[in-house]
């Protein structure tokens, strides 16, 4: 990987900055805020309709008893709360993400942040898959991964930028230990300054 040169500085530029600095981020559409909310508007729908129907098929008590029997399962057993929780920061992580994105000014001109694709667990924590829109780039995020992190209640955010398609760019959302490769340290902790290469897409 090569990192760009430095463009020279000039009032052109300098205007496009202070244009960059004072936009805001774009007000999302109503397909676009569903597919942000669609895990908690399934979630508000399924839940009680499952309740219901538990309810009319063996009874309102015996239906409470399933549901705190279930509850106590998942409190009892570590694997279980673990797997919950895991699916919890897959669905409370992607919000928290975009809000670290308007904070940093990680968006486009018109204001458009890049598109969270989805989120999948990780032993670390989380990985979010991102689709970077024309103006922003993962140099971006290698940045901003303190305020992105900080955002995310993280102790750490790692920069991974897919070798073959650029403008793809993961997030490793670092709650417990540390992930193998990642934007920031090196295998041997020191600094770096470009973001890592997702290892899928390294060719043999």
């Amino acid at each position: 990987m090569t990192r760009p040169a430095p463009r020279p500085r000039s009032t052109r530029q300098a205007l496009a900055d202070r244009e960059f600095a004072l936009g805001r981020v774009a007000r999302p559409s109503l397909l676009t805020v569903g597919w942000r909310w669609r895990y908690e508007l399934l979630l508000s729908g399924a839940v009680p309709g499952a309740v219901w129907l538990l309810v009319h098929a063996i009874g309102a008590q015996l239906a409470c008893v399933v549901i705190l029997g279930s509850l106590a399962l998942v409190v009892a057993s570590p694997s279980l709360r673990r797997l919950v929780t895991a699916c919890a920061w897959c669905v409370i992580t992607p919000h928290r993400v975009r809000t670290g994105m308007a904070q940093a000014w990680i968006h486009s001109r018109d204001g458009k942040m890049p598109f969270v694709l989805c989120t999948m667990r990780k032993p670390f924590g989380e990985r979010v898959h991102l689709w970077c829109r024309a103006g922003t780039s993962a140099e971006d995020f290698v940045w901003a991964r303190h305020l992105i992190a900080a955002a995310c209640w993280a102790r750490e955010v790692g920069v991974l930028r897919s070798e073959r398609f650029v403008h793809l760019v993961a997030l490793d959302v670092i709650r417990r230990g540390q992930a193998v490769c990642w934007a920031g340290c090196n295998s041997r902790g020191r600094s770096r300054s470009g973001p890592a290469t997702l290892a899928g897409d390294q060719r043999q």
